[in-house]
């Protein structure tokens, strides 16, 4: 069982070449919190090296119930606070997270495995949407409805309480900040779990806000693994889950929170499809086939990683989405030249190389990558890299058109007719993106309108504003991030009647 863990300032580092990750990781109250019994303890890799960065203590039940408790006390306050009130301290942690972009990046790096270039790009992300919903915080208002006599109704739009968030190992940072912010915005507290995988930047995150001036307990950051997060789901003092992550997960957490009817958010997997018109611009179409296969090394859960392409181009299209690819530089992360940094970890490596020799089996070509690449810096000789790839050939039954490989992997099919292309496009359980290139304009929204997924992209691919909502049909989830709408997935509706006049009473 778990010991009672102590509190305390005194933090130890491990450097990392020019990087400073400090311990411990875990965080509630207003401060890191050294867990005791250190039986739970798991390693955390870094994936440029492949060496370990740090032992990971997991949260147990005495843990999670602290940083519940937290959550709970600061919930107390932070809901009485104005909309104004909340959005001033939101602000302030927003300009702290634009002071220390380049920190915060190269942490994330550290423990991610994807290039700088994109790790301050998320940094961005994060920001912006603490700054999106603290101009929200404000605007959180019911309706006054007018009755007969005088009598009348109002809503009021109230927070859930403590709010847990999960995330995944992909974009730690960011996800941290799209769970939160929204949740926070609209008065409610939070305990966030990070993914194993990826523990060090969360509580990043937890020490702006509270530098920002917000409640001891706000924002919680508790660690560990599927026991960390059965607990959580599990906590009768949680009002909702909001997770990112596997299919399978998420229906057990959906599961979990049925127990208690607690809220929840699920933003889950894809296998999308990207569809290439012959009237597309090509040089438009293939920078949208990459940027929808190979960002973060293609471990992105909206990636259209079926890209369905009109026989007429093909060939060209096939010529130079190959040579683009095979011309993207793969090393060190750190670097602002590389492209392609390494997977998240050894396992997931060997699971995407075993899917490209799958569909080499199953009878597609590999027309480039999908091999193991080792840097000729030695010091990331034992670093998760490989060639990113693109299959031709490829056909519908193949498993790596079916499945969701979350790898630098492009499946590409030749398709004839638009309506084919649609068809096949949503012949998927999930539904989380879609893309179309096309210079139709008509045939543009045609499309895209018979797409089952919750977030399409016209002639584009992968851009996630923070403005507009993201989320998934189907299989990919069920409500939404970022946006005004996602206001409605962190609060509740009171409705207040109100009589002026006697009873009418029927007995």
């Amino acid at each position: 069982g778990s010991q009672q863990p102590e509190n305390t300032s005194k933090t130890s580092i491990i450097s990392s070449g020019t990087m400073d990750v400090q311990f411990p990781l875990n965080f509630w109250s207003g401060d890191r919190v050294k867990i005791k019994n250190e039986s739970t303890s798991e390693p955390v890799y870094e994936p440029a090296t492949g060496r370990v960065l740090c032992n990971l203590e997991s949260c147990g039940t005495v843990e999670v119930d602290q940083a519940v408790q937290a959550a709970q006390s600061a919930y107390q306050t932070w809901n009485r606070m104005s909309g104004m009130e909340r959005a001033r301290i939101m602000i302030e942690a927003a300009r702290i997270i634009e002071n220390r972009r380049e920190d915060i990046a190269e942490i994330e790096v550290v423990n991610n495995g994807k290039s700088i270039t994109e790790a301050r790009m998320d940094v961005d992300s994060a920001r912006l949407c603490i700054e999106y919903y603290s101009g929200l915080a404000n605007t959180l208002a019911g309706q006054h409805v007018q009755l007969t006599g005088g009598s009348f109704a109002y809503t009021r739009r109230e927070p859930l309480g403590v709010c847990v968030g999960i995330g995944a190992w992909n974009y730690p940072f960011q996800i941290a900040a799209w769970k939160s912010a929204p949740a926070l915005a609209c008065g409610n507290s939070m305990v966030f779990k990070p993914s194993p995988l990826t523990p060090v930047t969360a509580v990043l995150l937890a020490e702006i806000y509270a530098k920002a001036g917000a409640p001891e307990g706000l924002f919680n950051v508790v660690q560990g693994g599927q026991e960390t997060g059965t607990l959580l789901c599990h906590h009768p003092d949680v009002a909702k889950v909001s997770f990112t992550g596997s299919v399978p997960t998420g229906k057990k957490i959906m599961e979990m929170c049925s127990k208690g009817v607690k809220h929840v958010t699920l933003e889950l997997g894809g296998k999308s499809p990207l569809l290439i018109f012959e009237d597309s611009d090509l040089k438009n179409a293939v920078n949208g086939a990459l940027m929808a296969n190979f960002l973060s090394q293609g471990q992105v859960c909206s990636n259209g990683t079926r890209v369905f392409v009109q026989r007429q181009i093909l060939p060209e299209f096939l010529k130079e989405v190959v040579r683009r690819t095979k011309a993207i530089e793969i090393g060190d992360p750190q670097l602002d030249s590389t492209r392609m940094g390494a997977l998240i970890s050894r396992p997931h490596l060997n699971r995407v190389l075993g899917f490209v020799e799958q569909a080499r089996k199953e009878g597609a070509k590999v027309l480039c990558g999908g091999e193991r690449f080792v840097p000729s810096d030695a010091k990331l000789s034992g670093g998760y890299y490989m060639t990113p790839c693109v299959l031709g050939d490829c056909s519908d039954e193949m498993t790596c058109v079916k499945e969701e490989i979350f790898g630098p992997v492009m499946s590409v099919l030749s398709f004839e007719t638009e309506e084919e292309a649609v068809r096949r496009a949503n012949a998927s359980a999930l539904g989380l993106a879609a893309g179309v290139f096309t210079s139709d304009v008509k045939r543009a929204h045609r499309v895209v309108e018979q797409l089952k997924a919750g977030s399409c992209f016209v002639n584009n691919y992968n851009i996630t504003p923070v403005e507009v909502p993201f989320g998934g049909f189907k299989m990919s989830g069920i409500g939404r991030e970022n946006g005004q709408v996602t206001i409605e997935h962190y609060t509740q509706m009171k409705t207040v009647f109100v009589e002026m006049g006697d009873v009418d009473s029927l007995f």
